[in-house]
């Protein structure tokens, strides 16, 4: 059989009443829960016993819970009453200006300016805080300087590769030019090692273009003659 129908009204005897009280709060509790977790809702509840014993949920904090539903009721209240919508703007300005007020004070401590009337509790307080800023502040600027010290690093390294790649193109190029000069030379006839070592190349005189000469058979007795002053270049005949 099921369960009678509950007649809500007052248990007289204390006891049951108690019991009913246990009961009936655990399971209001548990559905406030439950409503808050499936609806994505914010909720709280206030409990009071007969004893004045306080019981309490919510699934942020309390605080908020009421401080949410003072200001939606104030908002309501104005809607419903246009007149009083100039108080609630006087009351806004004065949160507004208070605010302000807390932050100049915060920060003319922080510079330390208007130390006065703070207890050694406060300056301690202070002290902590601005030791977390300058921690912040020194491990930021460790973080920068590393990340420029890497990208220096790596422009480095690329500028000694460029300048391998180039110092190969430039051997390669002297190479080529050598190659040339001793073909023109010896009229791309075939020369012995040997010859063609009694032979000098001319490097570039500054301000002109590869000196041309008209070279001859090497002879027993070779002598060194310098070239005018001007091409500051020599060679042999």
């Amino acid at each position: 059989m099921g369960r009678g129908k509950i007649v809500i009204q007052r248990i007289d005897n204390s006891t049951s009443r108690q019991v009913t009280f246990s009961k009936r709060r655990s399971g209001l509790l548990k559905k406030a829960k439950e409503l808050a977790i499936l609806c994505d809702a914010e909720v709280g509840v206030i409990i009071f016993s007969s004893t004045s014993k306080l019981y309490e949920f919510s699934n942020t904090s309390m605080k908020s819970v009421v401080d949410r539903y003072t200001k939606a009721k104030e908002e309501k209240h104005q809607l419903l009453n246009p007149g009083s919508e100039g108080k609630f703007w006087q009351r806004e300005a004065a949160t507004l200006r208070q605010q302000l007020q807390d932050l100049q004070e915060n920060h003319g401590r922080l510079m330390g300016e208007e130390l006065y009337g703070l207890s050694a509790k406060d300056l301690q307080t202070l002290e902590n805080q601005l030791e977390l800023s300058l921690q912040g502040v020194r491990i930021r600027k460790e973080q920068i300087l590393t990340e420029e010290i890497q990208e220096l690093n790596r422009k480095g390294d690329l500028i000694h590769r460029e300048n391998v790649e180039l110092y190969k193109k430039a051997k390669l190029i002297e190479q080529e030019s050598m190659e040339s000069y001793r073909q023109a030379a010896y009229g791309g006839r075939k020369v012995s090692s040997e010859n063609e070592s009694s032979y000098f190349v001319l490097p570039y005189s500054a301000g002109f273009g590869p000196i041309q000469l008209q070279l001859s058979q090497p002879t027993p007795q070779q002598h060194i003659r310098t070239l005018p002053s001007s091409t500051h270049s020599w060679y042999m005949l």
